[in-house]
């Protein structure tokens, strides 16, 4: 009986609702496996409803023939159908018309500990990712800042065409007075507000035989799947300044590699072939973060290739990228930032493994151009690397790393005006996690970070993280 009033009252609302009688509003089967997937029946309800509408179906007589007047199948208009909506397949989302609009969105929030080396004669170092201070607490955002995004995409004289946009706000209070934007220091006061990052916005245009262009702003080429393949990218990692957050902590950003950013772009991806894709693009320029200032006049290039792959039990995904641009300094200096990168992950049933090395001259450390020259414009090299493993063992997650970046003086000239400047940031990362639900994940970690000055300053910082992160 309660089977049949489940039935009998679906069917009726969803006749109602798409203006059909109940006769013809669908098999119960399809009804059935609706309510399923909306989460309104359990499994064992839905299996148990099933087979009872199977043999009810069974032992019904046969439907009598439809008149011609049933038997005409309605028409729709052409305006009638741009009217008409959807749901996507995927993703949150419906398609209206043929334009398909979907919303994304994650927010996330941690209790982190820190505790830092007290200040000292010894622990000064430039650049360092060890925020000095002792003991101090904070409820934050991991490396990520919560996001919400949206896309609107649709096909038109044969392209497939897109307008995207991303909004990036975190949740503790943005600090606007020492004029930095919504990821420089935070303010713990009251009668605050958080900041909103902007990061993309973007239009996309493509065919599958001929690849996609992109025009806006978005993460870029260089550097972009160190971060994108980093276990920190969903948690806390070195925290930064951890007193007063910003938007974001550091991940494991100037601790393995060189952050990629969000940078205005006219990007080309190619269709992929066999496995192989590859982007190519022209970038706003960047002014050196810790120069005199620049004329801008030179763009700057970015390219990647990607290679994946799977076989059987094994799958694999390998990167090489790189990055160049010229340099004009207002006082008439001129230089060129460039350098490479490369790495792979491959998985092999419930284990990961992935590998990453980059190398630059003149272009820093931790940010794109940040300690990229010496006063006199002569460039600096850097170096790092990152290696990391994680067990997937059903809902639980088990994972470790180890990475560094390290900087060199440009020459003796800069070594004795720049003693404590960085050498080496470096940090050991343990995480676990646990999936609760399918939008919601639950991290705990601990990491242990180590800035060294070129002068032999180390300041040494451990930190416990505990909190959750939701996607839809």
């Amino acid at each position: 009986m309660k089977r049949q009033l489940i039935l009998s009252g679906c069917a009726m609302a969803l006749a109602l609702a798409v203006g059909a009688s109940p006769a013809m509003a669908g098999s119960n089967a399809e009804l059935l496996k609706r309510l399923h997937e909306k989460g309104i029946l359990t499994d064992e309800e839905y299996q148990s409803l099933l087979a009872g509408d199977k043999a009810e179906t069974a032992a019904a007589p046969p439907p009598a023939a439809a008149t011609p007047a049933q038997a005409e199948a309605p028409t729709i208009s052409d305006a009638d159908y741009k009217r008409m909506i959807r749901m996507t397949d995927s993703g949150v989302g419906m398609e209206i018309g043929g334009v398909t609009f979907k919303v994304a969105g994650q927010i996330n929030g941690f209790y982190t500990h820190d505790k830092g080396q007290a200040p000292g004669a010894n622990t000064a170092v430039v650049g360092g990712v060890v925020a000095s201070g002792g003991n101090t607490s904070a409820i934050r955002n991991g490396l990520l800042p919560g996001f919400l995004k949206f896309d609107v995409t649709t096909k038109q004289g044969g392209w497939d065409v897109g307008a995207h946009f991303g909004m990036y706000p975190g949740i503790d209070s943005a600090n606007y007075a020492n004029g930095g934007g919504a990821n420089s220091g935070g303010k713990n006061t009251a009668l605050q507000t958080a900041g909103i990052d902007f990061r993309q916005t973007y239009m996309t245009f493509g065919k599958a035989n001929v690849g996609e262009f992109k025009i806006g702003r978005d993460i870029g080429l260089f550097g972009s799947e160190a971060i994108l393949n980093d276990i920190t990218l969903l948690s806390v990692g070195t925290p930064g300044g951890n007193v007063a957050p910003a938007n974001t902590s550091l991940g494991r950003i100037g601790v393995g590699y060189i952050y990629t950013d969000f940078q205005p772009q006219i990007t080309y991806t190619t269709p992929t072939f066999s496995g192989l894709s590859a982007s190519v693009g022209i970038f706003q320029p960047l002014q050196s973060l810790t120069g005199p200032g620049e004329t801008g006049s030179s763009p700057g290039f970015q390219g990647k290739i990607v290679y994946t792959a799977k076989v059987e039990d094994l799958s694999i995904r390998a990167w090489v990228s790189g990055i160049t641009q010229r340099h004009n300094r207002v006082d008439g200096v001129n230089y060129t930032g460039e350098g490479v990168d490369m790495g792979a992950k491959l998985g092999y049933g419930p284990i990961s493994v992935t590998g990453y090395y980059y190398r630059a001259a003149g272009l820093g450390t931790t940010a794109l151009n940040l300690f990229d020259t010496d006063a006199t414009g002569k460039r600096r090299d850097s170096d790092g690397f990152y290696l990391q493993g994680t067990g997937t063992f059903g809902k639980f997650m088990l994972g470790g790393s180890y990475g560094e970046s390290n900087l060199s003086f440009a020459n003796a000239t800069d070594a004795a005006a720049n003693p404590t400047l960085v050498k080496k940031n470096s940090s050991w990362v343990g995480q676990g996690r646990y999936n609760l639900t399918g939008w919601v994940t639950l991290i705990t970690e601990y990491v242990h970070s180590v800035s060294e000055a070129q002068n032999g300053n180390k300041a040494k910082g451990d930190t416990v993280a505990a909190g959750a992160i939701l996607f839809f």
